[in-house]
């Protein structure tokens, strides 16, 4: 089962969090989550190289952004002129007020996000895939990663017949609920077809959120109880 559940959403509540932090009922949840989902993609591809993880969206009275990315100068600019400049873009195109918040990626070398894209990259700038695997792997690893896993798919080096290759080092407890696991999936485009890039990063278990949820679940169930 855990091959073929997407590893973030399994763990929503328990390790993870929501990307988005809002309530709505009827149409407007589904205005809000489509308006969610466009300005994720904006951002990302106004700063492709900018190595973006996660965008978080939080909407109360203003929409503020949270963009969690390992190259926070990028977005930034010259003495945030870049930053202001996309806030703008953002309240023209999508109307509202918007607020956004750079928070930098410790150790990009560990986030699948950031994993991902950079073989993504190597693949579409024509590096053999076994190598640019191998080399994220080692990094991982050297950054304190526990176990680490790449996927890769597709037409490899131009063949006819597409096939997949995985390369994995370390402990990959994908069913293990407490377990800090983190999964992003790529496209590298190619001139002989789409490579599909999956990256699974082991960090560790959790314990303390495990805990919390268990017993905030008990004293729910002992109150409807009484």
């Amino acid at each position: 089962m855990g091959q073929k559940v997407n590893a973030n959403g399994i763990r929503l509540g328990i390790t993870h969090s929501w990307p988005s932090t809002w309530f709505a009922s009827g149409k407007k949840y589904k205005e809000l989550f489509l308006q969610d989902t466009k300005i994720r993609r904006y951002v990302a591809e106004r700063f492709k190289d900018a190595g973006i993880s996660e965008i978080h969206i939080d909407r109360n009275k203003k929409i503020s952004l949270a963009i969690h990315t390992s190259k926070p100068g990028v977005i930034i600019g010259k003495q945030g002129a870049a930053i202001e400049e996309l806030r703008k873009d953002l309240d023209k195109k999508f109307g509202g007020s918007f607020e956004v918040n750079i928070q930098e990626i410790r150790s990009p070398d560990m986030d699948a996000c950031v994993v991902a894209e950079t073989v993504q990259g190597q693949i579409q700038r024509r590096m053999p895939y076994r190598r640019a695997a191998k080399m994220a792997i080692e990094k991982a690893i050297q950054a304190g990663a526990v176990g680490i896993k790449i996927r890769v798919s597709g037409r490899l080096n131009g063949a006819e017949i597409a096939r997949s290759e995985l390369f994995k080092e370390g402990n990959i407890p994908l069913q293990t609920l407490r377990a800090n696991v983190q999964f992003a999936r790529r496209s590298a485009l190619t001139t002989y077809g789409t490579i599909g890039v999956q990256v699974w990063v082991y960090k560790g278990m959790v314990f303390r959120k495990v805990e919390h949820i268990q017993t905030s679940v008990l004293s729910d169930s002992q109150q409807k109880d009484a």
